[in-house]
């Protein structure tokens, strides 16, 4: 790496680290509103997430009115910046995941196929705290494992991996080594959680808001070689922006590969329409992407795009 990339590295890992550490000083209630505001009206608008919200926005929901996709594109960015305080937040963030209600159909899939000692995929997207199903559900016996992917920043991704691990372990890298030991994971009957609601490189493009977005197959095609139960789940923020729900839906019908990643689509796009601050719409979702498919898969962390 070049002086000029590890000075810069550097520096954006000691100011991310000192802002952390002073939010991490304040008491949990008044750190979540303090990181989620400055995201919002300080991070969003230097970097251009909220130009690139209000650009998806027009094209997956050109119905909002313009007041809404404002009002959108402040709370994306502010619930990403929560998201990130919460996940750094250690034993006070996992105690309020573990209060967390949950409900749909999934639960009961859920419990049945940990019975049996069936293994378990759990699909989950980039949406409200996508981190709060994996620390409830470790801390109620589930053997719990996820994939991660590296950050750039090396000195960012040792501590990033730190705070991840405290919520929830084992948790794997998208390297080949990961995801060997992620598969390792389910076939012994465990349960596994990945977000693939990103762009993927050379993957199909299935819809996604009446749009073509390369979607990864992975989940699918693990379901049916291990014969697991695929489960979609999110992690929703309730309006006081401090509690959470599980929301589970029905496991997906086992077909082929793309039909039940269409499926998950669908599932992915009903709960944006529902609740549209919540799902991050920073990602290039729908960002034409050639080359070959790729056989890592997204982690449930933070966007690099």
């Amino acid at each position: 790496m070049a002086l000029g990339n590890r000075l810069r590295d550097w520096l954006n890992n000691g100011l991310a680290r000192s802002l952390l550490g002073f939010a991490l000083l304040l008491p949990y209630r008044m750190r979540g509103p303090f990181v989620g505001k400055l995201v919002a009206y300080v991070v969003a608008p230097l970097i251009g997430w909220r130009r690139r919200i209000l650009e998806n926005l027009d094209h997956a929901m050109p119905e909002l009115s313009p007041a809404e996709r404002r009002r959108i594109a402040r709370r994306v960015p502010d619930n990403f910046g929560r998201t990130v305080i919460e996940i750094y937040s250690g034993e006070a963030f996992v105690e309020r995941a573990r209060a967390a209600t949950m409900e749909g159909p999934g639960v009961a899939a859920l419990k049945a196929a940990r019975d049996a000692r069936r293994p378990v995929i759990l699909v989950t997207a980039h949406f409200g705290n996508y981190d709060v199903p994996r620390a409830k559900l470790s801390r109620e016996g589930y053997s719990m494992a996820a994939l991660y992917r590296p950050m750039r920043n090396a000195a960012f991704n040792a501590h990033y991996v730190k705070a991840i691990s405290e919520i929830a372990s084992p948790v794997f890298p998208t390297n080949r080594k990961g995801v060997a030991g992620l598969i390792r994971h389910l076939k012994e009957g465990g349960v596994i959680g990945i977000a693939t609601d990103i762009s993927m490189a050379g993957a199909p493009l299935l819809k996604f808001f009446d749009r073509k977005a390369h979607t990864a197959l992975s989940a699918a095609e693990w379901a049916l070689a291990y014969d697991a139960e695929i489960i979609p789940l999110f992690g929703i923020r309730e309006d006081d922006g401090q509690t959470f729900r599980v929301r589970m839906e029905a496991p997906l019908a086992k077909s082929t590969p793309e039909s039940m990643m269409q499926e998950y689509n669908d599932i992915v796009e009903r709960m944006a329409r529902k609740h549209p601050a919540q799902w991050f719409w920073i990602h290039h979702r729908w960002k034409r992407r050639p080359g070959r498919v790729q056989s890592e898969v997204s982690e449930a962390g933070e966007p690099r795009e």
